[in-house]
């Protein structure tokens, strides 16, 4: 293998994070699915034991471990919403990944209640963001600027509201791998 073909590969396997519980089950299959079908590798973390529930009841299991996470073999990052995230808001150890995969210029994703671990990286600061709009008061209380978006694009940073923006959120995501 070149290393040309190396940092494709690299850039082309991205990592969903999954909360253990109530992740939101459309989100984390359409955007798996475009992203798939858009040339990408899939890796999906979480700090589970075994398998991540979704809110109906789907099972996934994890691939890597939160503690194992290398920014440098990935080309970006997603975090995944549900109700279960908010459990995630306040996790230093995934504002800590944020922040690498931020500042390596990778792109950085979240959508539904995700967003929010972005904002409390300190990553949305004076950032134009949105998020899923019952919990707006917590990215701006972070100093975000909120916007009802479906989805927003800033630099690296990507954020969507919810699961009706899924499949605009994962073409976005699509659209700044291939730029």
């Amino acid at each position: 293998m070149t290393f040309t073909n190396y940092k494709t590969m690299i850039a082309k396997s991205i990592l969903l994070i999954l909360p253990k519980k109530n992740f939101n089950e459309i989100e984390f299959l359409t955007t798996k699915q475009i992203l798939e079908k858009g040339g990408c590798t899939i890796f999906i973390a979480s700090d589970a034991a075994c398998f991540c529930e979704g809110k109906n009841g789907l099972k996934i299991k994890s691939d890597v471990s939160l503690l194992n996470i290398n920014e440098n073999s990935f080309g970006g990052i997603v975090f995944i919403g549900g109700s279960g995230v908010k459990e995630y808001w306040h996790n230093q150890l995934l504002h800590k990944i944020a922040r690498k995969f931020f500042e390596k210029k990778k792109i950085t994703s979240a959508i539904c209640s995700a967003p929010v671990i972005l904002a409390n990286a300190g990553l949305l600061k004076n950032i134009t963001a949105t998020c899923f709009p019952d919990d707006k008061g917590e990215l701006i209380k972070a100093g975000a600027e909120y916007k009802d978006a479906s989805v927003i694009v800033r630099k690296n940073i990507i954020t969507a509201n919810g699961a009706s923006a899924s499949e605009e959120f994962a073409e976005a995501i699509l659209t700044k791998l291939n730029s």
